[in-house]
């Protein structure tokens, strides 16, 4: 990567936002309190002074009204970046998506695309309490039409936020809080990654943890600790969960024949289980050595005290133990 430097998640997010506005005319970006405010998480900061009211528009307190233009807007040749301030409150709207903006492609015989990306910040760890702390992720991967991203970079939060917006569907794009101040490297030139390819984030022998999001970094970390043993972990990170890389899942399982499934929200009825039935439903099933393991967050509603809290996600030590479980 040349002319790289260190930038955090939230400033990823933002200049793939910038880049794609200077790029598109047709791309605008709306929601509550993106403006002067410069949103709940502070990404869209300098937006409005470089973009104006027009093209960066600060909504009411209705997502049902807001999400609703944007697929209207979307299929009349505009390119909407929606945001919503957490990704609960896809409650309020979830008509909007799951009817309108899911549907009307197919409906419309392939006539009507609707190009739009509802960004939003998912998932817990930051004290927000049960109605603003959910990763609901499963529920939008359940709806045919949609596209559902979650990066676990900054590197990989622009270029596959450049590819939303560039897409001719509706994309759900799902950033985790706790993410949005992590740094890492990424180039000044122009670049996308294609949705539906997951990357290798570590490489191992002797069992796989397949993940995404915010649970990469903490695969990571476990990776790390359990190589001064000897253990090989080979860490996957999905970042698009659709459309899934089921190559890619079947590939890592066949070659360490164990295999970890990790993701923040509830493990009951889960993304994980996609993921098991993904390996049962091909070759890979007989190469495995080891039941498949699973690790997800605890079935209850996300606690506002920061040790309960902390307990009903995975947790290092979780993901250790059910690594060591398979071995």
């Amino acid at each position: 990567m040349s002319n790289t430097r260190e930038i955090t998640y939230r400033e990823a997010v933002r200049e793939a936002m910038c880049e794609e506005m200077r790029r598109d005319e047709n791309v605008y970006f709306m929601g509550e309190d993106i403006g002067v405010y410069c949103g709940a998480f502070g990404v869209s900061k300098g937006m409005i002074q470089e973009f104006g009211e027009e093209r960066v528009r600060e909504t009411p307190i209705s997502e049902t009204a807001f999400v609703g233009a944007g697929v209207g807007s979307a299929i009349t040749g505009m390119r909407p970046i929606v945001e919503l301030m957490f990704s609960d409150f896809m409650a309020v709207c979830y008509d909007q998506i799951i009817n309108q903006a899911a549907k009307m492609h197919f409906m419309f015989a392939g006539k009507v695309n609707v190009p739009m990306v509802i960004r939003t910040a998912a998932g817990g760890g930051t004290g927000a309490a049960a109605q603003h702390s959910q990763s609901l992720e499963q529920m939008y991967c359940n709806v045919p039409g949609l596209k559902v991203v979650i990066p676990s970079t900054p590197y990989d939060a622009k270029g596959l936020l450049k590819s939303a917006i560039r897409d001719n569907n509706t994309v759900i794009f799902l950033e985790q809080k706790k993410l949005y101040k992590e740094k890492g490297p990424v180039p000044e030139e122009d670049y996308v990654i294609p949705l539906g390819v997951a990357s290798l984030a570590r490489e191992g022998t002797d069992v796989s943890v397949i993940t995404y999001g915010r649970m990469v970094q903490m695969s990571l970390q476990v990776a790390e600790k359990l190589a001064a043993e000897g253990i090989s972990v080979e860490v996957l990170d999905l970042r698009t969960l659709s459309p899934l890389d089921r190559d890619a899942v079947i590939r890592t399982a066949r070659k360490t024949r164990r295999v970890v499934v990790v993701h923040e929200s509830v493990q009951f009825a889960g993304f994980g289980g996609e993921i098991v039935s993904t390996i049962a439903d091909s070759d890979a099933f007989y190469y495995l050595d080891a039941p498949i393991k699973r690790v997800g967050g605890l079935y209850c509603p996300v606690p506002f005290n920061p040790q309960l809290e902390a307990s009903a996600f995975p947790t290092p030590e979780r993901i250790e133990a059910a690594i060591r479980d398979t071995l």
